[in-house]
């Protein structure tokens, strides 16, 4: 429905978090003002991308090809 869900996550460093296309429409998970490691191709429906999250922080992303589509993950240690 055109929203990552959920918008807000928490994880520990190490995590590996993975998003998968729920929607119909093709959408990206990249990171806002280029500023960050998330980078994916436009992913279909059922289509996956990875990240492993290595550093503390909290990492903003969007889709480009939606962008009203954001969200974060925070990484603890």
């Amino acid at each position: 429905n055109f929203a990552f869900a959920p918008a807000a996550l928490m994880v520990k460093v190490g995590t590996t978090v993975t998003w998968t296309n729920q929607d119909s429409d093709a959408h990206t998970v990249t990171s806002q003002n280029g500023t960050g490691p998330l980078s994916s191709a436009a992913l279909n429906t059922g289509q996956t991308y990875s990240y492993t999250f290595t550093k503390p922080g909290t990492y903003a992303y969007l889709c480009t090809i939606h962008p009203f589509m954001t969200a974060t993950v925070t990484v603890t240690q």
